[in-house]
């Protein structure tokens, strides 16, 4: 169940401090971009029929959703570990109760699946659109975190990214990291290991994703098109969670660099959780008795 929990908006300087860092955040990037692959190189639609439009020589899909279905696509393969991203541009105009959704997951018919979600909340229009994240580790869930888009994601593409490997996960936005959660077995957390595909959908989200459910969906603006680009995968291909060639310290992602985040990667962090940031499943008193053992004791 989605947290109803809304906490207050923060500074107004946030989004000048977050391009600053940004700025030379990326002075040292790595140089990991691939040329851009064909849709079906790696993905395949997986439901929605005619709602997956296919466009651009196969550059761009366009996920469709009317009062009759929504539509998704998926990796043909599942991976082990990697760094997942995809450039999107979420349906415009009023978008409340629309969820569109990118995301990695293991079989998801067994109860003890692992999931990595990236959901964005549609919203009514000049409204901000709310990013939610999740993990699941072993079929429990239950760690959502909510942050409000320092920019309109409706305007135009931007690049989505779910880092996995041994020792983190990382949600980025626009190569700023704005979620971190931290390899803890070694204090009994459980953290993702099974081969997961890679997944996006666009879906009927109404009776929480807005508000708490109060504001539904406004048929009047159907269809509403999810626009998604860059289909290359970083990923180690995996179909066994007993291997563990995805741990290789020779593939790019599992390297040092990537053990943790950056000193600037950190305070742009820091300034999304500051400003951005509006709910936190681990400041959350009234939900937890006691706190999951990942949060800060």
């Amino acid at each position: 169940m989605a947290p109803t929990q809304v906490l207050a908006s923060r500074s107004c300087c946030g989004t000048l401090l977050l391009l600053l860092l940004l700025f030379f955040s990326s002075l040292f990037a790595s140089s990991t971009c691939q040329q851009t692959a064909a849709f079906s190189e790696n993905f395949a639609a997986t439901w929605g029929g005619d709602r997956v439009n296919i466009l651009d020589n196969q550059r761009e899909v366009v996920l469709s959703m009317d009062k009759i279905s929504g539509a998704g696509f998926g990796s043909k393969l599942t991976y082990g570990s990697g760094s997942f991203h995809l450039k999107i541009k979420l349906p415009g105009n009023n978008s409340a109760g629309i969820v569109t959704a990118y995301y990695t997951s293991s079989d998801q018919s067994k109860s003890s699946h692992d999931e990595l979600d990236m959901e964005f909340l549609g919203n009514v229009q000049g409204k901000p659109i709310t990013l939610q994240t999740n993990v699941f580790t072993n079929g429990e869930g239950n760690r959502e975190q909510r942050v409000n888009l320092w920019f309109d994601p409706t305007a135009d593409f931007h690049d989505y990214k779910i880092l996995w490997n041994t020792y983190q996960v990382v949600f980025y936005v626009d190569d700023t990291p704005i979620r971190v959660f931290a390899n803890k077995a070694n204090k009994g957390v459980s953290y993702p290991n099974k081969p997961m595909q890679v997944i996006a959908s666009l879906w009927n989200g109404e009776d929480w994703a807005t508000d708490g459910g109060k504001t539904k969906i406004n048929w009047s603006n159907a269809p509403f098109n999810a626009h998604f680009q860059g289909f290359s995968v970083d990923g180690c291909v995996l179909t066994s969670p007993d291997d563990n060639q995805c741990a290789s310290p020779t593939l790019w992602w599992n390297s040092e660099r990537y053990q943790q985040l950056s000193s600037s990667e950190r305070l742009a962090y820091e300034n999304v959780k500051k400003n951005y940031m509006t709910y936190d499943y681990c400041n959350d008193v009234r939900r937890f008795q006691t706190m999951p053992l990942e949060c800060p004791q």
